[in-house]
């Protein structure tokens, strides 16, 4: 694996995946530029051989001023995609512009299993409509399509330990923030021979489960019965309705269950596998290793 040619800008670097992306860079040796949006939350690189990192703030990725600022000098971008909320496709927009003006060769973007105009989930076609946008750009390109993360898994569990959506019998083939992290350092270390230009990866665990068998591999750690009630799309919109949040959130959220009874997140790839070199982590095994990641499971 060789090192990058010239600075990488890591957004999301106080993030689950830019956090743990941004360690591994700089233990490659990799020159990088943290965006964050609160910089003492930024992942602390210093001492023993890792290099020095800047840090740059930028609150939002609609402020084209400081998105550019904090991509000049850079060649290569990664972009975390944005928060899930009504804006997110045109703050993309902006921050790829902003990528565009500031002279940026690259990016590497992580999208979202079955991105696709018509795709079930609703914010899975904000990623295709940006894989679309960046493709238009002129930059190079990569994308990174992951499908929904383990952790995201355990914080579906409601207060009265059932998983309610409408998903069906459907399976999800769900994935690490560390096994990404890992593709991710590959895709944007491997910079010379350009093998990744072009590429778009389907990043996934090793099986594709069903959340009957989520709950029960979270019954058998929580030390309690976890279950999975199906629900029709109108018990879902219902069930949610007292949340205060926009619509479009609302949306996203009920649809992401129903995007895996459509079949949409089932499928299991051997990308992460053929990228870095080992299999990829699967839920339960993910689940011995980050027990701190389901403990408020346990402490109910």
């Amino acid at each position: 694996m060789g090192q990058a040619n010239g600075i990488v800008a890591v957004t999301g670097a106080s993030g689950r995946l830019g956090g743990r992306l941004a360690v591994r860079l700089a233990a490659e040796g990799a020159r990088q530029r943290l965006v964050v949006r609160d910089p003492a939350r930024a992942p602390r690189l210093g001492g023993g051989n890792l290099p020095r990192s800047q840090v740059v703030v930028a609150e939002r990725y609609d402020d084209r001023a400081a998105m550019r600022r904090a991509f000049e000098g850079v060649r290569t971008v990664f972009l975390v995609s944005g928060r899930e909320e009504p804006r997110r496709l045109e703050q993309h927009r902006v921050a790829v512009d902003a990528a565009v003006v500031a002279g940026v060769e690259r990016i590497v973007y992580t999208s979202f299993v079955g991105a696709a105009e018509d795709a079930v989930f609703t914010f899975a076609r904000d990623h295709w409509h940006t894989e679309q946008y960046i493709r238009a750009s002129g930059l190079r390109w990569t994308f990174l399509r992951d499908n929904v993360y383990h952790h995201a898994l355990t914080t579906w569990v409601g207060p009265d330990d059932v998983i309610r959506g409408p998903a069906g019998d459907g399976r999800v083939a769900s994935v690490s923030h560390d096994d990404v992290a890992d593709v991710a350092t590959a895709v944007l270390l491997d910079e010379r021979r350009r093998a990744h230009d072009g590429r778009t990866y389907e990043l996934t665990g090793p099986q594709s489960l069903t959340l009957d068998e989520v709950a029960e591999a979270l019954s058998r750690l929580a030390g309690r019965t976890i279950r999975y009630e199906p629900e029709s799309l109108e018990q879902a919109y219902a069930s949610r309705a007292g949340h205060a949040v926009d619509p479009v959130v609302l949306e996203g959220w009920v649809t992401s269950y129903a995007a895996i009874a459509a079949g949409e997140l089932a499928d299991v790839s051997d990308d992460v596998a053929r990228l870095v070199g080992r299999p990829a982590r699967g839920f339960e095994a993910w689940l011995d290793d980050y027990p701190d990641q389901w403990a408020h499971l346990v402490r109910r």
